[in-house]
């Protein structure tokens, strides 16, 4: 008689899917608010604002890619200090992670309400809004429960899709560059220390979640050499973009920082009154986009959990028929949902942006530490790796020293929850 056995994850994502993943996980609504806030702060020197940010994040991004080229399963930087820095800080990085995920879900659902009122009033009236965020969210956690190949198909779809606004706005935006004279730019004062580190922080923002798409590698079909190809594609594709898009800004508004929707005002320069619809559709569909990502993401670090021995069993539940992991992908939905619908999108996006830090910079020590346990095992070994990764954490070390008062509660708090964790997991080993 045969004998049953356990379900696993399937891998159906290959190179160019997985690519598309990371995108799709970065580029949300960020790229379509940001510039009038970068202008507003550095005035005629923004773009460089977002280079010197892509190679900020570009340093972090390439420890990420040698970390990852060890792995092949699900868990992303959770399961890089569980193997580099041991069970508690692996455990701690996990409760960041999994915190980051949710509150960034639950901040772009916000947005996305935030957005569809404008064209919809109802939806500002507050029952209307939670149904909209039970349906979106019930959409994406039902697409994904019945398999990560729907789930990598519909982030294809967004992907290309949020795509296309944008490349329309910048080929309309070069024509318009080269046969009209640039706007006259407003008078900016002179930006100091302080305005270039709190514009380099949002632009972190801008190009993080990049460490969501990894823990999604156990359903990669060549993960070790695939997760780096991803990201590095990534980091270069929007480095160029984010920078040519603030260029355009800057070129076609007098006083870019006044405008609420920059990119809408802009198009509406370039295009008249359809572009600036065209661009505002386009930001909805990049929010929609990227909860598709992350709701194929997010639930695959519970599952890395339960799989590792530090969640209960239940959470590494797969789906007999789907291979999915079920228990995790309802857990999560229903936690965005709960912090979408009372919530808002800055408390939200304020837990986000403040626990990928510590997460950057815990993948930046393991690649020091698995160089010295476990050498010759990355698929890719890049030069002058631990110098890099020390640049890495002090790039996160000195964002991070923009904290306040209520993100150092945060980080408390989940440090707190984290150790308790850890002595109930070590009592039961």
């Amino acid at each position: 008689m045969t004998q049953p056995t356990t379900p696993t994850l399937v891998r159906v994502m290959g190179r160019w899917t997985v690519t598309a993943l990371v995108i799709n996980a970065i580029l949300g609504s960020s790229i379509f608010g940001l510039p009038s806030v970068i202008a507003k702060t550095l005035g005629s020197a923004s773009p460089w604002a977002w280079m010197i940010g892509a190679l900020g994040n570009a340093v972090i991004i390439v420890c990420f890619a040698e970390v990852a080229s060890r792995f092949t399963q699900a868990g992303g930087a959770y399961l890089y200090a569980h193997a580099a820095l041991g069970r508690l800080p692996g455990i701690l990085v996990g409760w960041l992670a999994y915190l980051t995920r949710v509150s960034a879900v639950a901040a772009g659902a916000n947005l996305f309400t935030v957005n569809l009122a404008e064209f919809f009033p109802g939806v500002g009236r507050e029952a209307v809004r939670i149904g909209v965020l039970t349906v979106l969210l019930g959409l994406f956690a039902a697409v994904n429960y019945r398999g990560a190949k729907g789930g990598a198909q519909l982030s294809n779809v967004f992907t290309i899709g949020k795509l296309v606004p944008l490349a329309i706005f910048v080929v309309a935006g070069i024509v318009w560059v080269a046969t009209h004279a640039p706007a006259v730019p407003a008078a900016v004062a002179s930006p100091n220390g302080r305005d270039w580190l709190q514009a380099l922080l949002l632009i972190g923002f801008a190009y993080g979640g990049f460490d969501g798409a990894m823990f999604a590698m156990g359903e990669a079909k060549e993960p070790r050499r695939d997760a780096p190809f991803a990201l590095g594609t990534a980091i270069v594709f929007l480095t160029f973009l984010y920078t040519g898009v603030q260029i355009l800004v800057n070129a076609a508004l007098p006083d870019p920082g006044a405008a609420d929707r920059p990119l809408a005002a802009a198009a509406r320069v370039f295009l008249g009154p359809p572009g600036a619809a065209l661009l505002a559709g386009g930001a909805l569909l990049s929010l929609v986009g990227f909860l598709s990502a992350n709701f194929l993401n997010g639930p695959r670090l519970t599952y890395a959990l339960s799989e590792q021995g530090d969640a209960p069993t239940l959470l590494g539940k797969i789906h007999l028929r789907f291979r999915t992991p079920y228990v995790s992908i309802l857990l999560f939905a229903v936690l965005v949902w709960a912090l979408a619908a009372y919530g808002n999108f800055q408390w939200n996006a304020t837990l986000s942006a403040v626990t990928r830090l510590f997460i950057y910079g815990s993948t930046c020590l393991a690649l020091i530490m698995l160089r010295r346990t476990q050498p010759g095992t990355a698929w890719l070994t890049i030069p002058g790796g631990p110098v890099l990764a020390v640049i890495g954490m002090g790039f996160c070390a000195l964002l991070a020293s923009r904290m306040g008062r209520a993100e150092l509660l945060v980080i408390g708090g989940v440090t707190v929850l984290g150790l308790v964790h850890w002595l109930i997991v070590r009592r039961r080993a």
